[in-house]
């Protein structure tokens, strides 16, 4: 049972966060966008609480995350080699989500230096790698 509940709140906490960091790149589209002082301005408040508002569902991630691999076992995680692929790949969500981070920054300094282009991409990329770690975590595909 105690193995289900965690299970469960990895899931719901994932979902969490990728909502968020999915949106953030979507927000900085609009704010590259903009000439007005005034909605930059606005967007640099939206951006900051949003980056720290889903930071914590990425930690709680993880958490739940290392603990199911606990629960499981040594055994079961040398065996998974579909997990190894999947912990790459959500390593790498933790450098987008820390790289976010850089560009909250950057937006909140008048910095940016990309195109509305690049935040498109930026936002609409993820998703494959996303379902890349959907598909290792229920198809199980052993390489």
């Amino acid at each position: 049972m105690t193995l289900l509940w965690i299970k469960a709140l990895h899931v719901f906490f994932m979902i969490a966060w990728m909502a968020g960091i999915f949106y953030l790149p979507r927000l900085f589209v609009y704010h590259a966008e903009t000439d007005s002082q005034a909605v930059k301005d606005q967007f640099k408040v939206m951006e900051k609480r949003l980056w720290f508002f889903v930071t914590p569902f990425a930690l709680l991630t993880l958490i739940f995350g290392v603990a199911l691999i606990y629960l499981y076992g040594m055994d079961w995680f040398r065996a998974a080699k579909w997990l190894h692929y999947k912990i790459m790949l959500a390593l790498a969500f933790y450098v987008y989500h820390g790289y976010l981070f850089v560009l909250v920054k950057r937006f909140a300094r008048d910095e940016n230096k990309h195109s509305p282009r690049f935040y498109r991409f930026l936002n609409e990329a993820p998703v494959l790698a996303l379902l890349a770690i959907v598909v290792l975590a229920i198809i199980k595909y052993q390489f």
